[in-house]
């Protein structure tokens, strides 16, 4: 990825935040890791990082929202049964984001999934733009501004706190794993010793 940013620049940030946030995977949050990095080692400006991922998440996210509120609904009419999202969840769906919207869509940034469709959910489920623009605008800043603030700090030593923290996912996956296991096991004896 240093590479990449190394090699593009600033474009390379705002492409992949920009196709990211309007719902094509793609490693927007790595990307402003990695241009902060070398912001951090002085090939880049810091300021044109933050400013460059911030625009690209919000004009993309925007792109996102037009995109559900044009044909969301029929895309959904049509292929919603493949992804099991029926017209009774599409309700569920809608009044959520009529109660939580402006959370959902400010939070929605630091959750890999959810990052990606905010804008078109939103779109959707008719959330009104300014209101969406509001809370998408702030979302992205804090986005932004944690994971290029954090990287930027790190700077020459962003590889060693990648390889600690791989090591210490690796050991949470095996204790969430094994706790998961663990439940299972005991509601299966729970339901048997019950029948």
């Amino acid at each position: 990825m240093l590479e990449l940013i190394d090699r593009f620049g600033y474009l390379g940030i705002a492409a992949v935040v920009f196709v990211e946030s309007f719902g094509i995977p793609a490693p927007g949050e790595t990307v402003i890791i990695a241009g902060a990095a070398l912001a951090g080692r002085g090939h880049l400006s810091i300021a044109a990082v933050a400013v460059t991922a911030f625009l690209a998440a919000v004009i993309g996210d925007s792109l996102g929202y037009l995109i559900g509120r044009r044909g969301g609904r029929r895309l959904v009419r049509r292929f919603g049964r493949y992804v099991r999202l029926t017209p009774e969840r599409l309700e569920r769906v809608e009044g959520f984001m009529t109660r939580q919207g402006a959370r959902v869509v400010a939070v929605a940034r630091f959750f890999e999934g959810l990052r990606q469709f905010n804008g078109i959910v939103a779109g959707l489920t008719r959330m009104r733009f300014p209101h969406f623009l509001t809370w998408n605008a702030l979302g992205a800043a804090l986005w932004v501004g944690v994971w290029s603030t954090a990287a930027y700090l790190a700077g020459d030593h962003i590889e060693e706190i990648a390889a600690t923290l791989s090591r210490y996912l690796v050991l949470v996956v095996a204790v969430v794993a094994a706790a998961g296991l663990l439940i299972y096991v005991r509601r299966r004896a729970r339901s048997r010793s019950a029948e």
